[in-house]
């Protein structure tokens, strides 16, 4: 997910979306090399009129990040503000355990 990328594909700067969002450059760039929420990831993509699902695409054919097409799935979740993509079964499967574990279950 090379969100810089397809900031600069859509005619932006981060200097112009951070000004969108009430932010500034550097509070951008750090969200940016962290691992944005949900809620950061739609105000980037509102800000320069994509959908979010676009953040997930993969650059080499512009479909899912998922690996070929013979793949399960392709899962989005979010979790008290972090976020997590899953490719298949068994990665949706772990990340529900993470969850769990966290969760005292």
């Amino acid at each position: 997910m090379d969100i810089k990328s397809i900031i600069k594909e859509k005619g932006y700067t981060i200097q112009d979306v951070a000004k969108k969002m009430g932010v500034n450059r550097v509070t951008l760039t750090l969200t940016l090399q962290g691992n944005p929420t949900y809620k950061k990831l739609k105000e980037i993509a509102d800000a320069i009129d994509c959908n979010i699902v676009d953040f997930f695409r993969d650059e080499t054919n512009n479909s899912s990040t998922c690996k070929g097409e013979d793949n399960e799935l392709t899962a989005l979740i979010q979790h008290k503000g972090d976020f997590y993509k899953a490719s298949t079964i068994e990665e949706l499967e772990q990340i529900v355990e993470k969850i769990r574990i966290e969760k005292g279950e």
